[in-house]
């Protein structure tokens, strides 16, 4: 047996596609540690999984002027110092990043102590982190088949995708949330530290949208109304068991985060796409959502664009043609790319 460890974080994004490869993995490694940030969402989440979590100075790039910026090489070196002396006390025989600016000074660190490293990159485009680290890895696998091609060693495999998404029956998952009335069930998520501006539309619009649909609102940490809007509507912050919710729904408003795409559609769910505006992100969301859209799978709703008006008209349209829907997912079938994942992370204890 031998030993991995796992990095990556920022976002909850960068961090359950983890977990979907875990069970593959302890088939070939016994010994698993995980590398994250000081005080990011991974290790809340990490260690619920009951992995040994280790943690390393960070530091994001802020898109904007900002003196803070300043500050990014100085964390940078002490973060890769102190993965040094992690990777010196853990003796990995190999790396898994998932990416994310949390990843970037383990895999420095890595290649300095010569200690193989396999990427993952989600988004159809590149992330600023993992176009940085693309030259200390073995590869950089890949969601999406197109972005293999942007890289020199980038190897299409698909999303990893949760497996205890497929445990939980849609009857249970209904149960679970004890809606009084039968009726079909919206789920809207803005990610794993929620979306204001998502929040305040679909709250304003729940008048309307409850005379049709329950309504199951993960609206983000903070986020909590104290308004009570009446039967059928369940908000939560964030949900540790999300399979519940995604099993659960008829139909899903979402953000456009590679991996909760992945996992939605895979489940053949039709979706409401808000992808994060270029204002505040590189854009990766737009063409994500982009991608989706032109397969037939998503209806896309600018940020700019989302009204009350537009939010309840779209989500009535993609209700009424969800079984034209379901027949696209037919010709564009999602599949779980975990195993062949934790392989090709495996196979690199035989090539040392």
């Amino acid at each position: 047996m031998a030993t991995i460890i796992l990095t990556g974080g920022g976002t909850a994004g960068h961090v359950t596609p983890h977990l979907a490869i875990l069970p593959y993995l302890k088939k070939d490694f016994d010994k698993i540690y995980y590398i994250g940030s000081e005080n990011g969402i991974e290790k809340e989440i990490v260690e619920r999984a009951g992995i040994k979590f280790y943690s390393t100075p960070c530091v994001k790039l802020i898109r904007k002027f900002t003196l803070k910026n300043l500050r990014i090489p100085f964390t940078l070196i002490n973060g890769v110092r102190k993965a040094e002396k992690l990777i010196d006390l853990l003796k990995p025989d190999v790396i898994f990043s998932k990416g994310g600016y949390v990843a970037l000074p383990t895999v420095i660190a890595a290649s300095k102590k010569r200690v193989p490293v396999i990427a993952h990159e989600s988004d159809l485009t590149v992330g600023l982190s993992n176009r940085i680290t693309a030259k200390y890895c073995k590869k950089v696998l890949t969601s999406f088949p197109d972005t293999a091609n942007t890289l020199k060693n980038g190897e299409f495999v698909g999303a990893p995708i949760r497996r205890s998404l497929f445990a939980v029956k849609k009857s249970d998952a209904v149960n679970y949330f004890n809606f009084k009335k039968e009726k079909p069930i919206l789920l809207v998520t803005g990610g794993s530290s929620g979306a204001k501006f998502i929040n305040e539309v679909l709250r304003n619009s729940l008048e309307y949208l409850l005379k049709t649909f329950n309504v199951i609102h993960i609206c983000g940490k903070g986020n909590l109304s104290d308004f009570d809007f009446g039967e059928g509507y369940y908000q939560t912050e964030y949900m540790n068991n999300v399979e519940y919710a995604f099993r659960a729904a008829d139909i899903c408003v979402t953000r456009a985060g590679s991996n909760t795409l992945f996992e939605l559609l895979s489940l053949k769910l039709p979706c409401v796409v808000i992808p994060l505006p270029k204002t505040v992100s590189r854009g990766d969301q737009l063409k994500n959502a982009d991608y989706f859209k032109k397969l037939g799978l998503v209806s896309v709703i600018e940020q700019e664009n989302l009204t009350e008006n537009s939010l309840k008209k779209e989500i009535a349209s993609v209700y009424a043609h969800k079984d034209r829907i379901a027949e696209n997912f037919k010709s564009h079938p999602i599949n779980d790319a975990s195993q062949k994942i934790a392989d090709t992370i495996a196979a690199e204890i035989l090539n040392r």
